[in-house]
């Protein structure tokens, strides 16, 4: 019993993190012993509920922490408690906001609110993006959902290599949001933040999506004032889901 409460308070630590944690780090916060610390995180990181970077070390959750959460929150609940938050982000940026899952490899949008304008406008609920072009998508990556094996370049700007990729989950994890600026789309820009449930554990992610110009600065920089919209549209669908507050 006492080996399962030490697991579960060391998966509790790295859903509650901004980023990866080191050994020290781990043990230092828990008052555990390294010895003990160790044994426990190889045992977490046989099963998949904890990964360990290959160049610092660090731990992080694992794919398979992600699969459980989605698999506990149910999509229509996912989408049913963003509904509340959505529409007030698209009001406040003038943007479209999508909310979006992990489905086989790729984002599911379960919900999608049209920009608040009088242009022509498709619904993309139920479209799958590709997880490391788009803001959903690295947002979700960089949070435990596997990464494509193979990275399809749609434009010039899109991420290439896997080295690239781990580079720019890196930075989302020290941030704590993503963007994608004409990595999908010539022209179109998204920010996005993750959503999570109770026990840190992401479960979706929420974003906005325009014309780059609108989005970003002259140096194709992401607005902070959009950023922070995000971000808080983000923090308030997580406590509906049960989430620590952040």
């Amino acid at each position: 019993m006492q080996s399962i409460e030490r697991a579960a308070a060391v998966l509790r630590l790295l859903a509650g993190g901004a980023g990866r944690l080191s050994l020290g780090e781990i043990a230092r916060s828990l008052d555990l012993a390294k010895g003990t610390t160790h044994g426990i995180l190889q045992t977490l990181r046989k099963v998949g509920f904890v990964e360990q970077d290959r160049v610092s070390g660090q731990y992080q959750l694992g794919a398979a922490m992600l699969r459980l959460g989605t698999g506990y929150l149910d999509v229509n609940e996912l989408r049913s408690r963003s509904i509340n938050w959505a529409d007030p982000l698209a009001a406040r940026s003038g943007e479209a906001v999508r909310i979006g899952t992990v489905l086989d490899g790729q984002v599911l949008v379960v919900h999608h609110v049209f920009r608040p304008d009088d242009t022509f406008q498709t619904l993309d609920v139920g479209s799958l993006l590709p997880m490391h072009a788009t803001a959903l998508g690295k947002a979700l990556l960089a949070y435990g959902a596997t990464p494509p094996a193979s990275l399809d370049r749609f434009t010039s700007r899109t991420v290439g290599t896997q080295r690239e990729l781990a580079a720019a989950l890196r930075a989302v994890r020290e941030c704590g949001w993503s963007a994608d600026i004409e990595e999908l789309t010539p022209g179109e820009a998204s920010i996005a933040a993750p959503i999570r449930a109770y026990g840190g554990l992401v479960v979706g992610a929420i974003g906005i999506s325009g014309h780059v110009e609108r989005l970003c600065d002259s140096r194709y920089h992401p607005r902070p004032h959009l950023v922070a919209n995000v971000r808080d549209a983000a923090r308030a669908v997580s406590r509906d889901l049960g989430a620590a507050r952040r």
